[in-house]
């Protein structure tokens, strides 16, 4: 933009858009400067800063090929674990207890990362060209901004289970969570307030796909209950054959200064911080959480419940078998 050179140096900027028009792929960028990523998710953080007199000023659009030259110029931090999950299960609430901590940059569900890593869906061209800007993305993600962090935590859409083959790809060493919770609880949620996910064709290309005339033919708490067994199912067999870490909601918040400190790159002093405010609810700031699941078992009607047995139950079961199992393992001594 005229008035705005930057010679390729994106300090204090991250990519918050990437878009494919006709055949060519573009990033926008932001400008945060040193403010941290705080909020519940990195789209509310992209929302706060685009309102700032600067991003109103200056819009800044570049081919992928800048991501590629900043990452050789400026590598960001490797990513320290990602956090997949079936939705409504308290990934949010972990990722606030991480966002927390100044050690750590927390990346909440950003559209850009999504955008890569379902690409192939309607771009056949783009399967031999996504693990290297997925990472060179990441790696402008994680710029260190504040000066003192050292740890990169990700946390996906839900329905980027699916591309967790492509995930590993990129990164093989990191290590993943998939974060789960009893269906009924989630299909009560998703029927209260549903996911994109949960709304037939709104996430656009992925393996959860329907067509128009079979998702009409459902009801809400069949498709939901189905799409939910999908990402269950998914989340099992790639928890079994790819090393993640099954985790049931019912481990939050301990799970995270305890099992899973070692994955999520926390010292003792950083669980401390990270515990604070547990009593804040995660999405919606200034309200106080209150345990929900006693309501929603109770809001749950007879058919939902035949639906959420039909579809969910038995991927949520095989994923309750892993975790013991996977427990277990980890309480022996070596």
């Amino acid at each position: 933009m005229a008035g705005l050179t930057l010679s390729g140096n994106w300090r204090d900027w991250l990519p918050i858009r990437i878009w494919r028009d006709a055949d060519a792929w573009s990033v926008d960028w932001c400008h945060f400067g040193h403010r941290p990523l705080r909020e519940p998710f990195f789209c509310d953080s992209v929302e706060l800063a685009l309102r700032r007199p600067f991003n109103l000023a200056f819009r800044q659009n570049t081919g992928m090929d800048a991501l590629l030259e900043w990452q050789q110029r400026s590598p960001g931090l490797p990513p320290t674990a990602f956090i997949l999950h079936a939705s409504r299960c308290g990934s949010t609430l972990m990722a606030q207890m991480l966002a927390r901590l100044d050690s750590h940059v927390v990346l909440s569900e950003p559209p850009p990362l999504d955008a890569l890593l379902r690409a192939h869906h309607h771009d056949p061209a783009a399967a031999a060209w996504q693990p290297a800007r997925i990472r060179a993305l990441l790696s402008a993600l994680a710029q260190s901004r504040q000066g003192g962090e050292r740890a990169l935590v990700v946390k996906l859409d839900a329905w980027n289970i699916f591309e967790l083959p492509l995930l590993r790809r990129c990164f093989p060493a990191t290590p993943w969570i998939f974060l789960y919770r009893d269906p009924l609880e989630i299909v009560i949620s998703q029927l209260h307030s549903p996911g994109r996910h949960m709304v037939p064709g709104l996430i656009g290309a992925s393996p959860l796909d329907m067509s128009a005339g079979q998702a009409a033919s459902l009801s809400r708490p069949e498709f939901i209950a189905r799409t939910l067994g999908s990402v269950l199912a998914a989340g099992f067999d790639h928890c079994a054959n790819h090393g993640g870490l099954a985790v049931n909601y019912t481990e939050l918040p301990q799970a995270v200064g305890g099992r899973l400190a070692g994955v999520l790159g926390l010292d003792a002093s950083d669980a401390i911080i990270a515990q604070a405010g547990l009593h804040e609810h995660a999405k919606r700031r200034g309200e106080l959480f209150e345990p929900d699941l006693e309501r929603k078992r109770q809001a749950a009607d007879d058919a939902t419940r035949t639906q959420v047995d039909r579809w969910a139950q038995a991927p949520y079961l095989a994923l309750e078998k892993l975790r013991m199992q996977q427990c277990a393992a980890e309480a022996t001594p070596a």
